[in-house]
C-alpha cells in the first residue's frame, strides 16, 4: 500500500515541474490515491482458494471465491490457502522391524485445507507438522511388526498413520485424507536371503505339483485298469449267459423234436401196416448196429442163434403193441 501511495505522490511532484501540466499535478495526486484505494481496497479470489484477512493485525475474516472488497490501510490479506487436495511427499526413513531388521519406507500424503484460519494460525508450517508426524508414526507402527508382516500390511499400517494424522490435524486446519506407502526397501542381505527363500518355496511347490500329476497318474490308470476288468468280466457274464441260454434253448427243441418223432411213430403205427412197418425197421436197425459193430472192432458179437433175433424184435414189438393200446385207451377215454 504505502509503495504505492509513494508513487501517485512522485508522479504528482513530476507533474508539478512540467509547466503544462503543473495546473493538474494536485488532480493528478488525487486520481492516483483513488487508483491506489481501488487497487488495495479490491481482492478476487479464486475458484477453490480462501484468504485470510487481518484488521490492524487481528484476525478478521476469511474471503470467500469471488469478488471482495477491504479497507486499505486497515485490513490486509495475511495468508492465501488452497481448498483442493494436495498431495505430499514423504521422505524415506530407515525404520526398525520388531525383529531388529532396517527397512527404509517412504510414502505420500493426501491432505485438505478444511479451515483457513487455523490453518493460518494453528501451526506455524501445517506441511512441516504433518510430515514429521507422519514419519514418527510410521516408525511406531513398523517396531510393531517382524519384517515378513510389514508387508502383509500395508493397509492396516495406512489405516493406522491416517486415523493419528487426522486427529492431530484437527487443530491445524487440515484432514488427511490418505495416507499410501510407496515402498519397503530392506537391507541387500535380506533382499537375497528373501529371493532364495521365493526360490525354495516355488521348488517345493514344483516338486508337490509334480509327485500330485504322478500320483493322479497312477490313479487313473488303476481306475482304467478296474473298469476294464469289470468290463471283461461282465462280457464274460453275458456270454456264459448266453451260451447257457443257447443250449437250453436247443435242449428243449431236441426234446420237442424227440416228442414229435415219438408221436408221429405213434401216429404211424396206428395206421394199417404200421406194426409191420416197425417190425421190419427194428429188424433193419439191428442187423445194421451189429454190421456197424463188426466194422469198429476186432471181436463181433453175434447171437447165438437166430432165435435171439427173433425174441428181440418180438419184444420191440410188444413194447410198441402196448404203446399203441395205451394210445387207443387215451383216446377212447
Amino acid at each position: 500500500m504505502f509503495p504505492k501511495l509513494l508513487v501517485a505522490l512522485a508522479l504528482s511532484v513530476a507533474a508539478a515541474f512540467v509547466p503544462q501540466t503543473a495546473p493538474y499535478a494536485i488532480w493528478i495526486f488525487i486520481i492516483a490515491v483513488v487508483v491506489v484505494f481501488v487497487i488495495e481496497g479490491v481482492r478476487i479470489v479464486p475458484q477453490q482458494s480462501a484468504f485470510v484477512v487481518e484488521r490492524l493485525g487481528r484476525f478478521h475474516a476469511v474471503l470467500e471465491p469471488g469478488l471482495n472488497l477491504i479497507i486499505p490501510f486497515l485490513d490486509r490479506v495475511a495468508y492465501q490457502h488452497s481448498l483442493k487436495e494436495v498431495p505430499l511427499d514423504v521422505p524415506e526413513q530407515i525404520c526398525i522391524t520388531k525383529d531388529n531388521t532396517q527397512l527404509g519406507v517412504d510414502g505420500v500424503i493426501y491432505f485438505q485445507v478444511t479451515d483457513p484460519r487455523l490453518a493460518s494460525y494453528g501451526s506455524s508450517d501445517y506441511v512441516m507438522a504433518i510430515t514429521q508426524l507422519a514419519q514418527t508414526t510410521l516408525r511406531s507402527e513398523i517396531g510393531k511388526m517382524e519384517l515378513d508382516k510389514t508387508f502383509e500390511s500395508r493397509d492396516d499400517i495406512n489405516r493406522q498413520i491416517v486415523a493419528v494424522l487426522d486427529e492431530a490435524g484437527r487443530s491445524w486446519g487440515i484432514k488427511v485424507l490418505r495416507y499410501e506407502i510407496k515402498s519397503l526397501t530392506p537391507p541387500e542381505v535380506i533382499l537375497r536371503a528373501m529371493q532364495q527363500q521365493i526360490t525354495a518355496e516355488r521348488e517345493k511347490r514344483a516338486v508337490i505339483a509334480k509327485s500330485e500329476g504322478e500320483r493322479q497318474e497312477d490313479i487313473n490308470l488303476a481306475d482304467g485298469k478296474k473298469q476294464a476288468a469289470v468290463l471283461e468280466s461282465e462280457g464274460e457274464k453275458q456270454a456264459a449267459i448266453n451260451r447257457a441260454q443257447g443250449e437250453a434253448t436247443a435242449l428243449r427243441l431236441i426234446a420237442e423234436a424227440n416228442a414229435a418223432a415219438v408221436r408221429a411213430v405213434g401216429e404211424a403205427m396206428s395206421d394199417k401196416g404200421g406194426l409191420e412197418a416197425a417190425n421190419l425197421k427194428i429188424a433193419q436197425e439191428y442187423v445194421l448196429a451189429f454190421g456197424n459193430l463188426a466194422n469198429k472192432a476186432n471181436t463181433m458179437i453175434i447171437p447165438a442163434s437166430a432165435n435171439d433175433l427173433a425174441s428181440f424184435v418180438a419184444t420191440a414189438m410188444t413194447v410198441l403193441d402196448k404203446t399203441r393200446q395205451a394210445q387207443d385207451t387215451a383216446r377212447g377215454g
